[in-house]
Formats: structure tokens, sequence, C-alpha cells
């Protein structure tokens, strides 16, 4: 409408039904913005379910909020409504030094008091937080460079909460979600009696994959939690939806005992087959492993932070798969990082697309680097690395968390720094929280002497307040035992994790369509499993039971078979290291080739193998001389029925190899640490990346 559309009115008259006309036009929109205006004044917030023990509920304006520092007001960081960031702020600003030099420092909890079982009957029981902890270790066996013992250790868990002033603790204990959860519970309370009542935050290794190849320090075995396959294995089931369901019902389980953080997962390539934690990868493709990573972070944390989320604090920055000679950087003997194939910066792919999606920290590894632009220090006080290129290049704006134990063990290229120097450099170089350590006396000296500005701890202890707000813990760091108990391990998990499972098994050689199994077929079924750390002896299994009523017949003695299935299980265990060169023959990895020469030899047989690592198998088969070698099947961690399923055919095998496997020794010495095994060259693999069969 305009004015002409009145040519009879009077000018006024004009003008007047022109503007009554506007008014009518944009009225709407007023009385919407009004709307939302008012309704934002009386209330536009969802109020939390807020945990609380000791501290006091305030009630503002029909909503409550918890007093976390027994004030009797509404502190701002206590206040819900408003940003992370400005909670942070808030908070920091009533923090003495010694509360955030604590803030800094993660430390392992033991949880000793759960294994009192007299104490109820026969069930552990959580902890009451004044057990003792594993005290410094100053034996001999402590004098080993790994973080295993001779840390900044404490008495009791109520010492590191009460006189240290942590709130960041890892988990190393393998219970039951009830356990964890009552223990959490407990722990939260003690929190939050304290000034402040800043909540804790448990942080965890991965707890949710079959392997053979379990540290304390890096990973868990099959636990309470719904059991998937390994890194490996689910790499190998080339399937990114499925590979978010298993972050996504992790999280929840996670979420569900209390524990909110990981110590995972590793963007690290698998380039160097000699490299113990080779298990905990996602193979050796970057730009696969890039895509891995994005749905893992996706899966665990959501699009965001937020109360339902567990933050991942990915490693080993910025790739730790390249270690000379296959040697790990736990040891003095494995701490040079090399490139002889120049490819430092492929390493980077996973973690630029960890940090596209937000991944909330990123861990470095106690390498350093030789031959390159850096300077030739540990990650932990590279400032080339973790300034100018993670914080600079890449845009990383989260938490960069060390390693366990890199100012007091594994200290490469520092050695000749003192602790207090150690300090200085590293958290200058961009270390926001120091991992291995409780006691933050050496911390709060380096400040008060000078040496380190209070900028830095500021800091650092803003990112680590964030991520605790954003999670939801000051509303409510509490978890139920009940819940916990039910919800993990459920059976909606464990179906999707058993077609993980069975997408992860690669099949490799199928002579003469020897598979799958036809029925009737008299099989001997044999387990050889090397000794695990802490075993004398390797391990072996024959299966003769039916439970799940195949159409085969198991039989205890090869000469009954007509064929045979070797499931071989090799070792490498990081621990265990002393120096010396690596083999990754299956001989010099705890397995007896002889026993399963003699058993091919004499009937048909089916080898499976369980890759930890890409192991040498040329001394029991090539494809040369197959001899009676009929099958070969690889395994990442997964179940006798999931291999049987794909063995007789009720599961059509689908995995396709995470990385390339040596042809020989000989291969492997050849092999140049930072190059992927596609692109060694030909002769190199006996089997590829990306094969595998099905029927």
């Amino acid at each position: 409408m305009k004015k002409s559309d009145f040519p009879l009115l009077p000018k006024q008259l004009k003008w007047s039904v022109f503007m009554l006309d506007k008014v009518t036009m944009i009225l709407p929109v007023i009385l919407l913005v009004a709307a939302i205006y008012s309704c934002g004044e009386q209330n536009s917030y969802e109020q939390p379910e807020l945990g609380y023990r000791s501290a006091e509920l305030m009630e503002i304006d029909g909503l409550q909020f918890k007093d976390l520092n027994k004030n009797g007001q509404l502190d701002r960081y206590e206040d819900w409504r408003i940003t992370p960031e400005e909670r942070s702020e808030d908070l920091l600003s009533q923090m003495s030094l010694e509360q955030k030099a604590g803030f800094m420092m993660i430390n392992s909890l033991s949880m000793l008091g759960s294994r009192k079982a007299e104490a109820s009957g026969g069930q552990f029981v959580a902890s009451d937080l004044e057990e003792g902890q594993v005290k410094e270790d100053r034996s001999e066996q402590a004098n080993r460079p790994n973080f295993i013992g001779g840390m900044n250790t404490v008495t009791s868990s109520s010492q590191m909460v009460k006189e240290f002033n942590n709130r960041h603790f890892i988990l190393r204990s393998n219970e039951s979600a009830r356990i964890i959860s009552e223990w959490n519970n407990k722990l939260q309370e003690l929190c939050e009696s304290e000034p402040l009542g800043i909540p804790a935050i448990i942080t965890s290794n991965p707890r949710n994959h079959i392997t053979s190849n379990a540290s304390v320090g890096t990973a868990l075995d099959a636990t309470i939690f719904t059991a998937w396959p390994g890194e490996l294995g689910l790499s190998a089931t080339r399937d990114l939806s499925l590979i978010r369901d298993f972050a996504d019902f992790s999280r929840q389980e996670w979420h569900a005992a209390g524990i909110r953080k990981g110590y995972m997962y590793m963007a690290d390539l698998a380039t160097e087959p000699r490299w113990s934690r080779v298990n905990g990868t996602f193979g050796e493709d970057p730009e696969w492993v890039a895509e891995i990573i994005k749905e893992i972070v996706l899966g665990f944390q959501g699009e965001k932070l937020g109360p339902t989320s567990i933050a991942l604090t990915m490693k080993h920055f910025p790739g730790g798969g390249s270690g000379k000679g296959g040697q790990d950087s736990h040891f003095d003997w494995g701490k040079e990082q090399v490139f002889p194939g120049g490819r430092f910066y492929e390493n980077l792919l996973p973690f630029r697309a960890a940090i596209d999606v937000g991944a909330s920290a990123i861990m470095p590894y106690y390498s350093m680097p030789v031959g390159t632009e850096f300077e030739e220090v540990g990650y932990a006080y590279n400032k080339g690395a973790l300034t100018d290129l993670l914080r600079g290049d890449l845009g990383f704006k989260g938490i960069i968390n060390t390693d366990t134990g890199p100012l007091t063990r594994m200290v490469w290229g520092v050695e000749d720094l003192s602790l207090s120097e150690r300090y200085k450099k590293a958290v200058e170089a961009g270390s926001n929280i120091i991992s291995g350590v409780s006691n933050p006396a050496d911390l709060i000296e380096v400040v008060n002497n000078g040496m380190l500005a209070m900028d830095h701890i500021d800091n650092s202890v803003m990112l680590l307040l964030k991520e605790k707000f954003a999670l939801g813990l000051f509303e409510n760091p509490y978890s139920d035992p009940d819940v916990s108990e039910k919800l993990v391990g459920g059976e909606d998990f464990r179906e999707k994790a058993a077609l993980a499972l069975r997408k992860s098994i690669v099949l490799l050689r199928n002579e003469n369509s020897a598979l799958p199994l036809k029925p009737s077929t008299k099989v001997y079924f044999e387990t050889l499993k090397a000794p695990g750390r802490g075993e004398q002896a390797s391990q072996r299994k024959v299966l003769t039971e039916n439970d799940a009523n195949y159409n085969l017949v198991f039989v205890d003695s090869p000469s009954d078979a007509d064929i045979a299935i070797q499931w071989v299980i090799p070792s490498s265990s990081l621990f265990n290291s002393e120096g010396a060169p690596i083999s990754i023959s299956l001989s010099k990895s705890s397995i007896n080739v002889d026993q399963i020469n003699e058993i091919a030899a004499s009937v048909p047989t089916i080898l499976v193998v369980d890759y930890t690592n890409p192991w040498v198998i040329d001394e029991v088969f090539n494809d040369a001389e197959k001899g009676n070698i009929k099958g070969v099947l690889a395994t990442f961690g997964t179940t006798p029925e999931a291999l049987l399923d794909v063995l007789t055919g009720k599961f059509n095998p689908q995995g396709k190899m995470p990385f390339s496997t040596p042809v020989s020794d000989q291969a492997v010495e050849n092999n140049l640490e930072d190059v992927p095994g596609y692109l060694e060259g030909d002769g190199y693999a006996l089997f590829n990346y990306r094969e595998g069969l099905s029927y």
C-alpha cells in the first residue's frame, strides 16, 4: 500500500491511512519482541537438577542455586544462568595461589578402600577416602623411568583434596559401575564441604575395549563396561556410524558411573610397526583416522560440552607413532622421535579434526623431536609445538594436559634443568595441567620466587574451570549407583557391540573356499595367548564346548579333527622394555611357532592372528609357501563367539585391515618410522592396508 492508492482523500487523511497501514504491518513484530522480552524478564531459564550434600540452597526469582562458598548470597560463579567464562572469572578471583596451583595437578587415585571386602560381607565397597594410597616408592624398581613408581604420591584421597587442593583425578582401578559411582559421590561430598565447594572431575583411560595388550597406565582390558573391539578393530569395521554409536553408548555408561573425562583417544598414527602402543591407535592412514576422531569426539562430547558430555583429552600431540626404532618415550632409550620420511605434518591431520569438532583437551607426548624445526625437548616443554603450532597455527583453545610424569621422570631434553626450571619451562610452553603430581608446593614456589608470572597460572586455571562449568559439575557432580548398575553393560549396548565385534574381523586368505566351515565339520579350536603383564607362561585353551549350538563337532585333539583353528594372540608389553632392538616376529612375541607348524603339518589349518601390532608371521605363513594353512583371519580384540560366527558363515566377514603388515623382519628394519605401510613401496607388505575378503 502507498499514498497514491488514496487520490480522493484529503492530504492529512491520506497520510493517516498510510501510517496506520505501516503500524498494522509492524505491530505483530512489536508484540512478539515485547512478549519475548517479557518472558525473559519473568523466567526463561530451565532449572537444572542440583546435586548437593552439605551446601545450602538459595531461592531467587523462583529458581534454586547452591551456596557453594557458604556466604549466604549468590556469587556469580554459583549462578548457572550466566556463561562458564563469566563464572570462571568470578571463581578465579576468589581462589588463592595454593588453590590454583593444586587445581593444576592431576594424579592417580587407587580406591584401595574398595577392596576391603570384609567390611561388606564379601562385597567391594567404596573407599572412605582415608585409605592409604600408594606411597612414594623409593625402591630400586621405582627408579625405572616409567610412571608406575617413584611419583609424587600421597597418603590418602582426603589429603589430596584438603591439603593439596586437588580437584582432578585419574581413576585406574577396574571396579564395578556401582562402586565407581559410590566412590565418586564420596569424593564429591568431600569436595563440596571444602571452601568454595569446587567439585572434582574423574578421568580414566579407555574402559570399553577387548585388548590383549592392556597396561595400568594406558588402557584397561574388558571391564564391567560394554566390551567393544579394540581401537584397531573399530577402524577395521570401516563403519563411521557404528563408531559414533560406540562413542555415544560408552558416553552414557561413563556418565552413569560418574567418570566425566577421558584420557583418550589416541590420534597417533600406526606408522612404526614395532611401537608397543599401536593397539591404541586407529591405524596408519591419517585421513581415515581423522574421520574416526571426529566421530569419537562428537559421540562422547556432543556438538559442545554440556551436562551429559564426557570431555576428551586427545593424545599424543603432535603424534607419538614414529619413535626411533619403534622404541617408546616412556624410557630414555625411546625419547627420540624421528621423521626420516619428512611426514611430521601428516601426523597433525587427526588433531586438526579433533580441534575442528571441539575436543576439550589435548595431551602432548613425552617424546622430543629430532631433526625438525622444533627445539629438541619433550613436547610438554616445547613452546614451538604447543604455543606456536597447536594454539597458533591449529587454533586450539582448550586445555593442554601433560602426560603422566614429564616433570619428574620423563624429563627428555631438560635433564639438566632444576625442578623449578622445568615447571617454568613447561607452563610457559603452554602446559595447563601437570599429570603425575599431587603436591603443588614446587609450582607455588616457582611463582613466589618470581620465576613464573601469575598470568600463566590464571590462564591455565581459567581453562580448567570453564570445562567444569560447561560439564555442569558445579550443579550436579553426583551419580546414581542404582542407575549406573542398571545402565552399564545393558542389553542394547551389548547388541550393538556384538555387531562391531563381528564387523571388525578381517578375512585375509581363503584357499579353495575352505571357509565358511561346512556343517558337521570336526574342529580342533585352540587359543594360544602370549603371557600378559605379570604372567609367567603362555596360555593354551582348547574349545570343546558348544554352548551356541554351532553345527560343528569340537574335538580335543588335532588328530581327531577335519580342520584346526589356531587363534594366536601375541603380546608386546610397553613396560617390560629394556631398550633392546624390537622384533615383532611371532617367536619373539612369546608364541610357540613350532606348535603351530606341527599342528598345521598334520591337519588343514585356519590361522587367526590377533593384531595389537602388525606382526610378522612368516615363521608360520607366507604367500609363497602356504602349506596346509587354508585360511588366515585378523582380529583386533573380539570374542570366540564373534569369531565362530564368521568362521561358520553366520556372519559374512566385512572387516578391512587398518594397517599394512610387514612381510619379514628385514622389511621392518628397512621401514621409515613416520611412513605408513601403504607408502613403504613394493615388497613391504604381506597384508595390505584396507585388504579384506568376504564370502
